[in-house]
């Protein structure tokens, strides 16, 4: 009994070990891959993307641009002015009339400065229903 445990214990051991060793090679792969897209010139074209991103102020122009109409509704509710309420209503409707290929057009671009897929939203007709 003993005798069979260590055993086990020895092929276990000796897997772990193994296994260890195929992930030391696999970094290694991935880093020599990964100077070799340096040495191309790849990586370096990611890193310039990057730094591009990072003094883009996109995000932030197209995020003060959908807050607004949240902002000036809250404003009209909060404000009482019946004359307000009736431009934010006429705004909404006209805005809801816009045509399908505007709306898909700017629910794209937005996604797609904060990186999310908009496509995905029209692929098969819009989102499911429940």
């Amino acid at each position: 009994m003993w005798l069979s445990a260590i055993k086990l214990a020895v092929n276990t051991g000796s897997k772990i070990y193994a296994n260890k060793q195929r992930q030391k090679e696999a970094m290694s792969q991935a880093a020599l891959l990964t100077a070799e897209k340096m040495a191309r010139g790849e990586r370096e074209y990611e890193g310039k993307l990057l730094e591009a991103r990072q003094n883009d102020y996109k995000d932030e122009f197209v995020l003060i641009i959908l807050s607004a109409p949240i902002v000036v509704l809250a404003w009209a509710v909060f404000s009482d002015d019946p004359a307000m309420m009736q431009k934010i209503e006429l705004f909404f409707h006209h805005f809801g009339n816009l045509p399908v290929w505007f709306q898909t057009l700017w629910i794209t671009v937005v996604a797609s400065i904060f990186g999310i897929k908009g496509t995905q939203i029209f692929k098969n007709g819009g989102p499911k229903q429940k």
